[in-house]
């Protein structure tokens, strides 16, 4: 009886509705496995043209940046002040930081034909990964006489790319006498094939304008072994008698030192170091009674911390 009443109503279901209810078997070999996302029905697709649907990721564009996000995973289990501030502490520690060195480049003797003599060069500095205030120190002297030359730089450092600093401050020459202060501005960084270059423009509070150029190139033959060529180039815009400076290209040094770094910070090196006076300087220095010229070996320490 029971059975004969169930063939009774699915005879009286139309045929579309038993085909709905029971669909063909599918083919899922025509089916294209590499799409997993379920088109919308027309009706929606034209409902929902131009919003995005909500809990869907935002949409980004090629070549932009993701949005920075609003919502932190970690407020909704702990303190959300206390999250905030965790994360300050991240982004200070990861570029935000200030940071300081000394690094004194040359520490040396000089052996040269005559009397013998010394030369330093450093800078110390502190700040963070764009802006900086530095501290730059050189000069030169004879061992058994008096300091021949020593000046103190006092700068504002600015990263304006990953590979360029500009520079601007104040340069004060403690010797050669009459003493003299300069307003300077400059550029400092490393350039293709890590050359690491430096020019700065400097004017005096007597009007005089200098140009110096600087330039060096660390060759690494091991891990620890480092051959580094160096120069220096000097040149004025007037000629400065009381300064035994002359008027164009002033003065011009080279250098090479093979240094040891036992560790990072200490380097113990040795070289030899060669300067000349050029033109109206070297014609000054004649008439003076100094040499034009000079080449020594030298011997010292790169050491920063």
């Amino acid at each position: 009886m029971i059975r004969a009443a169930l063939v009774a109503l699915m005879l009286a279901v139309p045929a579309t509705a038993r085909a709905q209810d029971d669909p063909a078997p599918m083919d899922h070999g025509a089916m294209d496995h590499g799409v997993h996302t379920m088109p919308l029905p027309t009706s929606a697709a034209g409902a929902h043209a131009g919003h995005a649907m909500p809990g869907a990721p935002p949409t980004i564009r090629a070549g932009t940046p993701p949005p920075i996000p609003t919502d932190h995973a970690a407020d909704a289990l702990y303190d959300p002040a206390r999250m905030a501030r965790a994360r300050a502490a991240l982004r200070r520690e990861n570029g935000g930081m200030a940071f300081s060195q000394l690094m004194i480049d040359r520490a040396e003797y000089r052996a040269g034909k005559g009397a013998d003599g010394y030369h330093w060069e450093g800078e110390g500095w502190i700040g963070g990964d764009i802006d900086r205030l530095a501290v730059k120190s050189e000069g030169e002297g004879q061992v058994d006489g008096s300091l021949e030359r020593a000046e103190v730089q006092l700068l504002y450092s600015r990263a304006i790319n990953p590979w360029w600093n500009l520079l601007a401050g104040v340069r004060h020459d403690i010797r050669p006498q009459p003493q003299r202060s300069y307003a300077t501005i400059g550029i400092e960084g490393l350039a293709p094939y890590f050359f690491e270059l430096e020019a700065q423009a400097f004017l005096s509070d007597k009007g005089e304008a200098h140009l110096r150029l600087e330039g060096s190139y660390d060759q690494r033959i091991t891990q620890r072994l480092i051959l580094q060529p160096a120069a220096e180039v000097n040149i004025a815009a007037q000629t400065v008698p009381e300064l035994g400076i002359g008027a164009g290209l002033s003065t011009v040094e080279l250098g090479l030192r093979l240094r040891y770094e036992i560790v990072r910070e200490f380097a113990p090196y040795v070289g030899v170091n060669w300067e000349r006076k050029v033109g109206g300087t070297a014609r000054m220095a004649r008439a003076d009674g100094d040499g034009v010229s000079a080449t020594s070996l030298v011997m010292g320490a790169r050491f920063w911390f």
